[in-house]
Order: structure tokens, then sequence, then C-alpha cells
């Protein structure tokens, strides 16, 4: 009974974890999806479908190394929104 006990409790507690869903950018306004990234400085988003990406405002949410590549997303409004940045580990040089 216990064990039981035990296992509803976790299961219960995980519940959130799981039903927590992500801003997706193609529902969204270009303006809302910059704000998201501007006001957060690191954020998941969802692109599409199950695919994501992590968007950063500025250098200092990356990284030591990383560099930042130019992030544009399809919005609702804009099919190519600037909204921020992605962290790249590798340098574009090499």
């Amino acid at each position: 009974m216990k064990h039981l006990a035990l296992s509803l409790l976790l299961l219960l507690a995980a519940a959130p974890a799981l039903a927590q869903s992500r801003p997706s950018t193609s529902d969204r306004s270009c303006a809302a999806n910059r704000q998201s990234v501007a006001a957060s400085g690191a954020i998941v988003l969802g692109t599409g479908g199950f695919t994501y990406d992590r968007f950063v405002r500025d250098r200092r949410f990356c990284e030591h190394g990383d560099y930042l590549e130019p992030a544009f997303v399809w919005s609702r409004d804009n099919p190519q929104c600037f909204i921020g940045y992605r962290c790249k580990v590798d340098l574009p040089w090499d």
C-alpha cells in the first residue's frame, strides 16, 4: 500500500511538468516574440510542430566560447522575424 501511495504521489508531482507547453513563434506576432526574448534574456520557444529552439537577447546568456547567430523565425505577421540570437558552439570560421 505504501508503494502505491508513493507512486501516485510522484506521478501527481510530475504531472504539471508534463502539461507545460512553450509558446509557438508562428502563433504570435513578431513583436510579441521579440519582447519575450528581450524580457527573459533567454527563452525556449516552439518553432512549429514538435520543434523548438532557445533564443537569447545577448552573449551574456550563452556559454563561454559560444558565438551569436542572428535568429529569424516565422511569426504570425512576418515570415522572417528577427527576435534575437541563438548560441552556437563552433566558431563560424572553423
